[in-house]
């Protein structure tokens, strides 16, 4: 991908994070027996996928010594390195990602169908979207509570999928990208502002050729739009230049959304929100990955996803529909359209 050395920096500032823990498990491997033995029942956590550092990341959050009381005592005890074949950004980091895994105490295993006896929670972090509807069914077979990193998958017709098979099969799910979870964006969901009449806001969208353009990184902003204007956009249209898209999706209750993808390098995230009193709040900066970290523990203890499945599924809905629009020149989408041909698509599948 052209920008795969931003992407890389980008994503080791956030393994950074908790890099300076002190790291009980470090150098430690635990082996099968000993995690039934030694990890808290309950509370032993799978990672599949390490095509990305978000496994890594999060276990040096979760496995450290020093781990806030708030997450429970939760642990990742067992990863297998299954994720992308074919983006070469991805595949280049899973041997650097499994020593990094490995570090933490975590138990390396070839397979899904290894791993998920070993474990009672999941967390599907595979960087390539197209492989989680396949890599998702093992673990709603096994009836494993799952938290599925950004995107959910990608395509709206796979994303229903997944919610179909996770009510065939009862297990809960929860999706989300850790710019939900930066401050400045909670704070305007909470209410700082008031209700909320619009957002513009800014992320990186670098384009990977085997996902729609929005699907490999512009889902950070999306979702950014979607935790403050909820779920209710109608109407969706994209201008895209090699430079930057600006993206302007209009919500029932007529407020209006903006996201400007940036491909200069810049790897930062940002903009404003504006209240129904005239007030502005700031947004961004990304903060790491240990704002996301509680929400998922949150969720791992109750099996409620704390953002509504509407969301998640609008949020992909936004970004199909700004591909169409694409491909259309700049013409406005309706996103109902694009749900009913996703949903019809999705029928066809098994699960």
């Amino acid at each position: 991908m052209e920008h795969t050395g931003s992407r890389r920096a980008f994503i080791k500032q956030a393994t950074l994070a908790g890099a300076g823990m002190a790291l009980g498990l470090k150098g430690y491997t635990l082996t099968p027996q000993r995690i039934q033995r030694e990890a808290p029942a309950g509370k032993r956590i799978g990672v599949i996928g390490l095509d990305t550092e978000h496994g890594p990341a999060f276990a040096r959050l979760l496995n450290a010594a020093d781990a806030p009381a708030e997450l429970g005592g939760f642990k990742i005890v067992a990863a297998t390195p299954r994720g992308s074949k074919d983006i070469r950004s991805s595949t280049d980091m899973i041997p650097r990602n499994t020593e990094a895994i490995k570090a933490q105490g975590v138990v390396i295993v070839d397979s899904i169908k290894e791993l998920l006896p070993l474990v009672d929670l999941v967390m599907l972090e595979t960087n390539d979207g197209r492989l989680h509807l396949e890599q998702a069914l093992p673990v709603f077979r096994a009836g494993k509570t799952m938290f599925i990193d950004k995107p959910i998958a990608a395509s709206l017709k796979d994303t229903l999928s997944i919610y179909r098979a996770a009510e065939k099969y009862r297990v809960p799910i929860f999706s989300s990208s850790t710019l939900r979870y930066i401050p400045s964006v909670q704070e305007v969901a909470a209410g700082k502002i008031g209700t909320v009449i619009g957002a513009d806001v800014f992320s990186p969208t670098p384009v990977e050729p085997t996902h729609p353009d929005l699907f490999w990184y512009g889902v950070h902003g999306v979702e950014m739009l979607y935790t403050m204007l909820g779920a209710g956009c109608r109407e969706v249209t994209r201008t895209y230049t090699p430079l930057s898209d600006m993206v302007v999706g209009v919500w029932d209750d007529q407020q209006i959304g903006t996201l400007r993808g940036l491909r200069n390098n810049s790897w930062s995230f940002g903009g404003y929100a504006y209240g129904e009193k005239g007030q502005r709040a700031a947004l961004g900066d990304f903060t790491g990955y240990a704002p996301l970290v509680p929400a998922i523990i949150d969720f791992f203890k109750t099996g409620k996803s704390p953002v509504p499945e509407e969301q998640t599924i609008g949020a992909i809905a936004f970004m199909e529909a700004a591909e169409i629009s694409k491909q259309k020149n700049g013409a406005s989408i309706r996103i109902s359209s694009v749900m009913e041909l996703a949903e019809k698509a999705s029928r066809k599948q098994s699960v």
